[in-house]
């Protein structure tokens, strides 16, 4: 003989039973289609937006990117010079060095495509990566989230294989956040874009 104490934990199981399931037609009972995978979610986040047009810099000098004008903006005080090492591709240093606090500028022309940083050989765990775009170009802003901000790195994908990578970097230490440093990068990527059309 069934009991009222009973009836509740029926009632439960007949609940739990439905459970995963959704309503299609009357009668017929489905499988809820499961979440989006945590690759494909990694995957959709890390698209980047497309290239309105290819900006070729092969054999580009970083140096001649950015006039007056563009390193008046920028608070550059010193005549731009060729990094003595380049770190993978031409680089110029744009030093903003007359009063405190100082900074620095590293545009650097690199043979890789932009899409490495995000999801490729050139990624890093270290880093934090966000996709971006800078003059309607795709664009990645790279930094590395612990510590004290020291600089950051905003490179854009001006063609198929080309990336511009502007880095900007704190010499005087604890001057600057994190954002700062990054908005400075990305008007300094976009300057670099604009210099580039100005080019071709």
């Amino acid at each position: 003989m069934r009991t009222a104490s009973t009836k509740p934990v029926l009632a439960v199981v007949a609940v739990l039973g439905v459970a995963g399931c959704s309503s299609g037609e009357q009668g017929t009972a489905y499988p809820v289609e499961p979440a989006m995978s945590s690759l494909a979610q990694q995957t959709k986040a890390a698209a980047l937006p497309p290239r309105p047009s290819d900006l070729p810099i092969a054999g580009t000098d970083p140096c001649d990117l950015l006039g007056q004008a563009q390193l008046d903006l920028l608070k550059v005080t010193s005549v731009p010079r060729k990094a003595a090492e380049a770190k993978d591709g031409p680089t110029c240093v744009f030093d903003s060095d007359k009063t405190e606090p100082f900074h620095a500028l590293h545009l650097r022309i690199v043979s890789a495509d932009v899409q490495e940083w995000l999801t490729g050989s050139r990624r890093k765990n270290s880093m934090t990566t966000a996709p971006t775009s800078v003059e309607g170009y795709p664009a990645i802003t790279n930094y590395r989230a612990a510590g004290t901000p020291a600089d950051c790195e905003v490179l854009v994908g001006v063609a198929a294989g080309q990336t511009i990578a502007a880095q900007e970097f704190a010499v005087t230490a604890g001057a600057f956040s994190q954002p700062q440093l990054c908005d400075i990068a990305t008007q300094a990527a976009g300057l670099a874009v604009q210099g580039l059309k100005n080019r071709t």
